[in-house]
């Protein structure tokens, strides 16, 4: 049994949790940055770190408050050592480092994507291993074998824009805020498939991704119907029921593509993404495989994923404090 501080700052969201290897999540609190960047239509990463510098020390007081503990009680703290921005990942590993070092608990690092891999472990209906993981977010777009923790294999990766990056430049060209992909999604429910937009890559016969080319797509679409300014709400709409009509499509092909090479049809889908309706609607529409997600509200980063992996990884806790980070960290280099 082991209690475990998480503790997450990859990006613009501070999440912190306290998980128990046997009661599951005793507590988890998620500050979003979202008002923050949404003037910018995108993240600043000065100000990201900025923002985790305040909120991290209240949002630990808070769910040792709500869990009922002391901090004393963890017996360790993870943290997000990667991939991230550089001086976000930063505040998360000198508050973590700090923290457990003035406490005397060990430090375990986590790799971000391995928290998202590892999240459906939060819900009560868990994968078993091996199964195949659609990591799908905004800056990833990947398939993955997961053997077991630790043990992972690159099948499919992003070539250049991921799922997530094609919902926020579209959203963007559509005048929606930022982050476009639930903005894409709602709209996509009063929309018709109107426009039929490219699947890039669908047939390329291997597992790769590349959504640049819709992005481009859309951007003609608006242009040719007169610009944005000109579109109806019903236009926009049948636009993003288009747009979520292709990423979808994509998606759903190359996850039973790997699935069918791998002959594992465990299907584990997370990342922000993987809270996309019409994405679990498809899939569920496939008999022969089985789904797996995050809880809904856990799709996003946030700080749960981490003290789960933590706690899968907690035979690998030091007593090592380490305030570097490592912001570009292929998932392949985990030990």
């Amino acid at each position: 049994m082991a209690l475990i501080l998480g503790i997450e700052t990859s990006c613009d969201e501070t999440g912190i949790a306290l998980y128990d290897s046997q009661k599951g999540i005793m507590a988890h609190a998620l500050y979003s940055q979202i008002a923050l960047h949404n003037q910018y239509g995108g993240v600043v990463p000065e100000l990201a770190s900025r923002d985790h510098v305040k909120k991290i020390i209240p949002l630990i007081n808070q769910c040792a408050l709500d869990a009922n503990i002391k901090l004393k009680d963890i017996d360790a703290i993870a943290y997000t050592t990667g991939p991230g921005l550089n001086g976000a990942l930063l505040i998360g590993a000198s508050v973590a480092n700090g923290l457990a070092f003035s406490l005397n608990k060990p430090v375990i690092p986590i790799h971000h994507l391995e928290g998202h891999l590892l999240s459906p472990f939060l819900c009560e209906d868990k994968p078993s291993m091996p199964f195949i993981a659609l990591l799908v977010s905004g800056g990833h777009s990947q398939l993955i074998a997961v053997k077991q923790v630790g043990e992972y294999t690159i099948l499919g990766d992003t070539l250049d824009d991921a799922a997530g990056e094609a919902f926020d430049k579209t959203a963007k060209m559509l005048n929606l805020p930022y982050p476009g992909g639930k903005y894409i999604a709602l709209l996509a429910q009063n929309g018709i498939e109107e426009f039929k937009l490219p699947r890039p890559m669908l047939h390329s016969n291997d597992l790769q991704f590349s959504f640049s080319g819709l992005k481009t797509a859309v951007a003609t679409l608006i242009h040719k119907l007169g610009g944005v300014e000109t579109l109806t709400q019903q236009t926009k709409c049948n636009i993003a029921k288009s747009i979520e009509e292709s990423i979808t499509d994509v998606l759903v092909k190359k996850s039973v593509a790997a699935l069918k090479t791998t002959g594992i049809y465990q299907l584990v889908v997370s990342g922000g993404v993987s809270a996309n309706l019409q994405l679990r609607h498809k899939l569920g529409q496939i008999p022969e495989i089985k789904v797996y997600y995050p809880p809904l509200d856990l799709c996003t980063d946030n700080g749960a994923m981490i003290a789960l992996a933590g706690s899968m990884r907690y035979h690998l806790a030091k007593f090592d404090y380490n305030f570097s980070v490592t912001p570009r960290y292929p998932l392949e280099l985990i030990v």
